[in-house]
């Protein structure tokens, strides 16, 4: 990283400072009474005890967009992080097997409900601002710890309301149905967060549920995809937003998979990478839900032509990304590069070559911190049938 690099990172880090300091600073109140997006919130601080509860702005009406990632194309980093300035997060300590009772059921109406619900909170004292910007973990609004809480006009999702009252339904079924009833991803991961789903249902971190609810999905979509004819050539597609570079290159093999994350960290370039064969990943990703994330966007592409292909992904993070806002931006921007017009090349070389051109990081680079070569050159029984 050149030091005219380190120079702007600062400059950013300053900006946003700035920025998170005097948005964060707007509400201070012991109450307050506005339109949740819907939105809901469980922490892992102290597990199996966690902080559960509504995020809330404190204003009425349509308020969905502060809380719906699938709508933010187009937005910018500020815009984002203005969002989830805006939502006070009231908690209460809830022991995860408490699914019952009324302040859970009330959360639960929350996480389906089809609109924004207004929503009356009082806290046992005054919010605030919980912002700490440590280039990792995303910033939230004022935090305030429940005293009583109201909500009103609930529209309950019915696909939803009817997986909810069905208790003999696994969580996996539950999650599936779901998402092949056309429910947002964002919306499910709610739902399985605040303890909705499966015959044995717990409240589970929403950081957990995120993970768990799109690796469900990509198994599914990967079970399907195995039975689909190999792609015929090799597309290389791409799409930058948030400060987040992805390239994808797909090509003629059964189904095998990695991606490589680069980014940028006192003035060294960082790598992470992880990948599976049609076997699976059997342990936890070294990225983390990012790779369950662009997975699920690749495969749907895969699904949705009705083909099979071996997958490589690099995502460079650019200095830019100052502030991580989750990683629904990884989902949504593998989703968006897959609906842009493709390159086609000659041979797997050439697809690589045409996928780092779009990057700042040499094809040598990305491959020396991968598996991806040395995974396709080994012969798997599958080959031979």
């Amino acid at each position: 990283m050149s030091s005219d690099s380190q120079t702007i990172r600062k400059a950013i880090l300053s900006k946003w400072h700035e920025s998170l300091s005097k948005h964060g600073n707007l509400f201070s109140s012991d109450s307050i009474s506005g339109s949740s997006p819907p939105s809901v919130f469980v922490g892992s601080y102290d597990y199996p005890k966690v902080f559960v509860g509504p995020m809330v702005p404190p204003i009425h009406g349509d308020t969905s967009l502060l809380d719906s990632p699938e709508k933010w194309k187009g937005k910018s980093l500020e815009d984002i992080v203005n969002f989830r300035l805006n939502l006070v997060r009231g908690i209460q300590k809830i022991p995860i097997d408490q699914t019952g009772g009324r302040y859970i059921e009330n959360l639960q109406e929350v996480a389906m409900s089809s609109k924004p619900i207004d929503s009356d909170l009082i806290f046992q004292k005054s919010t605030g601002p919980n912002i700490a910007l440590d280039g990792e973990s995303a910033p939230f609004g004022p935090i305030g710890e429940i005293k009583s809480a109201k909500f009103t006009g609930t529209t309950s999702v019915k696909s939803i309301e009817k997986t909810y009252y069905d208790k003999d339904l696994k969580a996996q079924d539950a999650v599936l149905n779901l998402y092949n009833s056309g429910i947002e991803i964002s919306k499910i991961q709610k739902c399985f967060s605040i303890g909705m789903l499966g015959q044995k249902r717990k409240l589970v971190p929403t950081k957990w549920s995120i993970i768990a609810t799109d690796d469900i999905i990509c198994k599914s979509l990967i079970d399907d995809i195995l039975d689909y004819s190999l792609i015929d050539s090799h597309k290389v597609f791409s799409y930058e937003h948030l400060g987040n570079i992805f390239t994808i290159v797909l090509f003629p093999h059964r189904w095998v998979y990695e991606m490589i994350e680069a980014w940028y960290s006192n003035g060294v370039l960082g790598f992470g990478s992880d990948y599976e064969d049609a076997r699976g990943i059997d342990h936890p990703p070294a990225i983390a839900g990012a790779y369950f994330a662009a997975k699920l966007g690749v495969l749907e592409y895969l699904k949705k032509n009705k083909i099979q292909a071996g997958v490589v992904i690099f995502r460079e993070i650019r200095p830019e990304y100052a502030i991580p806002v989750g990683v629904w931006q990884v989902r949504e921007g593998i989703r968006e590069a897959m609906n842009q017009n493709c390159l086609v090349a000659d041979n797997f070389e050439h697809a690589l070559s045409l996928a780092s051109n779009k990057m700042s990081i040499s094809k040598s680079e990305w491959l020396s911190h991968g598996n991806i070569v040395e995974l396709i050159r080994q012969k798997t029984i599958s080959d031979f049938f």
